[in-house]
This record gives C-alpha cells, structure tokens and sequence, in this order.
C-alpha cells in the first residue's frame, strides 16, 4: 500500500506561485508513475499533468494544454516527494489538487487508471 499525504495549497493573488508537495510512503517511490489532477466544485476531475523518472532521466512528461508553461514536476528522492511548481496562476486554475500513482504506465492519464491518491489540497487563487 501506499500512502500519498498532500500539502502547499493556499491563497494566492493572481500571477503567483505555488508549490504542492506529494510525499510518498513507499520505498519504491522512483519507480512509480505520477498524475496531479484537479477537481472544481461542480465539475469533473480534470488532468493536469503527469511524469514518469527512469533513474535520473525523465522518461515522459506530459501536460494539460491549460497549464502547459506554468506547471512543472519535480521530485526530491531523498524525502519521497514529488512536486507541482505552479507560476502565473490564473483564477481559473482554482480547485482542489490531487497527487496521484500507478505502478504501470497505461498510455493513458485518465483519473480511474490511477491506484493511489493523495487527500487534496486546496488552491484558491483572488482575481
């Protein structure tokens, strides 16, 4: 099993910045692949990017279009934490934000492919 325990959300202007932590209980934790996701009240989860490490190189990366530019992932493997660096935030991008991971990579990026999730942090950002 594998916990993933969220924080870093907040209120932030708009054109600011953010950074979500994702720290993962596992051992294994490089070996995962990794979604955030992101879920406004009355609508559906949505992707928001997604990110697999092979060792130290990055074996794929893919972003939504509406966040392409700003959202970044990193990870620190030291603490087992995987990261969502969000710049230019816009209020739109208002929503509970999701960690989330899969031992396998599907081809696809769909919320329901995933096996693990984080608790959601909340990020709200003022027009």
């Amino acid at each position: 099993q594998v916990q993933l325990v969220e924080s870093g959300g907040g209120l932030v202007q708009a054109g600011g910045s953010l950074r979500l932590s994702c720290a993962a209980s596992t051992r294994t934790f490089s070996s995962y692949n990794w979604g955030w996701f992101r879920q406004a009240p009355g609508k559906e989860r949505e992707f928001v990017g997604a990110i697999s490490w092979s060792g130290d190189s990055i074996l794929y990366e893919v972003h939504a279009d509406s966040v392409k530019g700003r959202f970044t992932i990193s990870r620190d493997n030291a603490k087992n934490t995987v990261y969502l660096q969000m710049n230019s935030l816009k209020p739109e991008d208002t929503a509970v934000y999701y960690c989330a991971a899969r031992r396998y990579n599907s081809g696809g990026y769909s919320a329901s492919s995933y096996d693990y999730w984080g608790q959601g942090t909340q990020v709200t950002v003022s027009s």
